[in-house]
C-alpha cells in the first residue's frame, strides 16, 4: 500500500503532498523535511529506493523516488509494494502530466494544482493503485475537461435564457422584474462573511437585497 506521495523541488519546497494515513499537520511538515533530507543527499548513480525515515515508519516502509530536473517524486510504500513497480508507476504519472500539460514544469504544479490532484486520483486513490495505462488516464482527464467546458458554457448563456423566458411570459416591460425574481429563486450558496487566509482575515461586506 502507498502511504504517502510527496513532490518537492530541489530546495525542499513541497509542490504536491498526499498522505493516505492520518498525520497531524506539524508531523506532515517534519516528514517532508526528513524525506527531502534523505533523498536529496543521495548521488544520481545509486538506486532509487531506500529505507523510510523514522517519522514515517522506519524499516517497515520504503521511499521510492525519481528525480526529474527540478522536482523529486517520492512514494512512501509498505513492504507489499514492488520497488520496480512503483518506479514504473512514477514514470507513468510523470508522462501523464507531461502529456496533459505539454512539457510539464514546476509552475504547472503550482498554478494547476486542482488538475494535478485530479490526475493523481486517476492513478492512486486511498493508497491503492487504480490505473497504470497512460492512455486511459489521459482519456479520463480529457473527458473531465470537456465536461467542465460544457458546464461553463451553460452558465454563460443562462442569464440570456432567463431573459428570453421572461420575454415570452410577460413581454418586454415585465422582463426586468421577472429576471430579478428568477435570480432570487435560484438556490445559490450563501456568501461567506469572513474569509481566513493564514493570518489574514477578510470581512465581506453585506450586500443589499434586490
Amino acid at each position: 500500500m502507498i502511504k504517502a506521495i510527496l513532490i518537492f523541488n530541489n530546495h525542499g519546497k513541497p509542490r504536491l503532498i498526499r498522505f493516505y494515513q492520518y498525520f497531524a499537520e506539524d508531523m506532515q511538515q517534519q516528514i517532508i523535511r526528513e524525506t527531502f533530507h534523505l533523498v536529496s543527499k543521495r548521488d544520481d548513480n545509486v538506486c532509487n529506493f531506500l529505507e523510510g525515515g523514522s517519522l514515517i515508519g522506519g524499516s517497515d516502509y520504503k521511499l521510492i523516488y525519481r528525480h526529474y530536473a527540478t522536482l523529486y517524486f517520492v512514494f512512501c510504500v509498505d513492504s507489499s509494494e514492488s520497488e520496480l513497480g512503483i518506479l514504473d508507476l512514477i514514470q507513468v504519472f510523470v508522462e501523464t502530466l507531461d502529456k496533459c500539460f505539454e512539457n510539464v514544469c514546476e509552475l504547472d504544479l503550482i498554478f494547476h494544482m486542482d488538475k494535478v490532484h485530479y490526475i493523481l486520483q486517476e492513478v492512486v486513490m486511498g493508497g491503492m493503485v487504480l490505473e497504470t495505462n497512460m492512455n486511459e488516464i489521459v482519456a479520463q482527464v480529457e473527458l473531465q475537461n470537456r465536461m467542465e467546458k460544457s458546464e461553463s458554457t451553460v452558465w454563460v448563456f443562462f442569464p440570456f435564457f432567463c431573459l428570453f423566458v421572461c420575454l415570452l411570459q410577460g413581454g418586454l416591460s415585465a422582463a426586468p422584474a421577472r429576471a430579478v425574481s428568477a435570480v432570487k429563486n435560484m438556490n445559490l450558496p450563501e456568501i461567506p462573511r469572513n474569509i481566513n487566509i493564514g493570518d489574514i482575515n477578510i470581512k465581506v461586506p453585506s450586500l443589499s437585497p434586490f
